[in-house]
């Protein structure tokens, strides 16, 4: 789907889909219960891609259970994508190892039939860009979140990552998400298998990663849509990588700009690109209503509760509470008109991650994207454009943001957000010296 110059929305490249086929999942624990059932039930392809599936009791439970579909019905085709980078090493702060790939190692011994995990390389090394790709195929049905695979995103123990969860029910748009990861990672041989004896190292892995860049420009997601000018309900997958031509931030600033009632922005890490701040600015100047919903720097996945525990990556969600207080700095008009509407997620020692905007509760972005620089320039993402013109999802639209909402609170001025005068020592300290030396300019470039 293309986006013009005067914010009106091309039928090219998209799908029409019933508004019964839609359906948006509330917890993380339904999505969890909904993932196991699709796995059991499919019976001709499964296609899996997240940023990883961890070697925890929810990642075992999930990957078994692919195992298990195959055991019963090995005709079946099913694949798992995963970062080449993530999937080979441990979590932040353990010792060196062969990370998650040894548990799919481990399950490809154990299993007479075996799936294929492969690894996808978008960068030399993981921190200049990974494979942030959402979306899960199980046979027709598309269920799409921002959400991985391990023990805080499926809500696993006494924790849980809230995030957004839809399902879709549409053979074409399945197709497009198939065909999309056959082209660009499989037939290219792009993506390596990490349940093998032997992957590519640094040198051997740069060829592919080149290649793969240029198979994605030329084969973004296709579809077989037979979208009118009398469609009132459809939908477009599409695909992001780099700073330049990038069809899903096009499409964001767009929706930033075809609103002309209500804005809602949903971002984990309170960071928007120079563009995209610059489009929120002009849509408030025009006297949209913008509500952005962030987590609060407590419920941020980098936050360290245990002040003798901190280290250097705790500092992250600290630096995105200052860019927030800056923010709000400069907008406390807004907020004090009720025009702007900042709420801070926070629900015990829960985490959030969601994403995604909504212009007049018609235009839909559901993505995977942090809407940062770093997602704008480095990760491979994707998102998917709904149309809702008679506004068919409404209702479940805002009971899905009044379940949000009920876990925020609005921040009315600075006052509501704690200064670097109110920190423990040591992030106090590091933010001092990241500011006195500059680097956090370099930190927000990569945030």
């Amino acid at each position: 789907m293309i986006l013009s110059r005067k914010s009106k929305l091309s039928l090219k490249d998209t799908i029409p889909f019933n508004a019964d086929d839609f359906e948006i999942i509330n917890s993380a624990n339904q999505y969890r219960t909904e993932l196991l059932n699709l796995i059991s039930t499919a019976t001709t392809r499964i296609y899996i891609t997240a940023l990883y599936v961890q070697d925890d009791e929810a990642g075992r439970e999930v990957l078994h259970a692919l195992f298990a579909a195959k055991q019963k019905n090995p005709e079946i085709d099913i694949c798992v994508f995963v970062d080449f980078h993530r999937a080979q090493r441990g979590l932040i702060g353990e010792k060196q190892s062969l990370g998650n790939r040894q548990l799919y190692l481990d399950l490809t011994e154990q299993y007479e039939h075996s799936i294929d995990i492969y690894g996808v390389a978008v960068k030399r090394r993981e921190f200049l860009g990974v494979l942030h790709l959402k979306g899960f195929i199980f046979d027709d049905m598309l269920l799409f979140s921002g959400a991985s695979i391990n023990d805080i995103y499926l809500n696993v123990g006494n924790k849980y990552r809230c995030d957004r969860y839809h399902k879709l029910l549409n053979n074409s748009l399945a197709d497009s998400f198939v065909n999309f990861l056959k082209t660009n990672f499989i037939k290219t041989g792009c993506a390596p298998k990490l349940n093998q004896n032997t992957v590519p190292d640094k040198k051997q892995i740069r060829p592919l990663i080149n290649k793969l860049k240029s198979s994605i420009k030329r084969s973004p997601y296709k579809v077989e849509g037979t979208t009118s000018a009398k469609t009132d309900l459809f939908i477009a997958p599409m695909v992001g990588l780099g700073a330049r031509g990038n069809q899903l931030n096009l499409t964001a600033r767009k929706i930033f700009k075809i609103a002309s009632k209500s804005l809602v922005v949903f971002t984990p890490y309170f960071n928007f690109p120079k563009l995209l701040s610059g489009d929120l600015r002009r849509a408030l100047k025009k006297g949209v209503e913008v509500t952005i919903v962030v987590g609060d720097k407590r419920a941020n996945d980098f936050y360290i509760s245990d002040p003798e525990k901190f280290s250097t990556i705790g500092i992250v969600p600290y630096i995105y509470e200052m860019l927030l207080r800056n923010f709000i700095k400069r907008n406390q008009q807004y907020i004090d008109s009720g025009q702007l509407n900042l709420h801070l997620w926070l629900d015990g020692s829960n985490s959030y991650h969601l994403k995604g905007v909504v212009a007049d509760d018609t235009y839909h972005l559901l993505t995977g994207s942090n809407l940062n620089p770093r997602a704008w320039s480095l990760d491979l993402e994707n998102g998917l454009l709904v149309c809702d013109r008679n506004q068919q999802l409404k209702e479940r639209w805002l009971q899905e943001l009044s379940g949000i909402l009920a876990h925020t609170t609005r921040v009315t001025s600075i006052d509501n957000i704690q200064s670097i005068n109110d920190y423990p020592d040591k992030p106090r300290e590091l933010l001092r010296k990241i500011k006195l030396t500059q680097i956090d300019r370099i930190l927000k470039r990569f945030l």
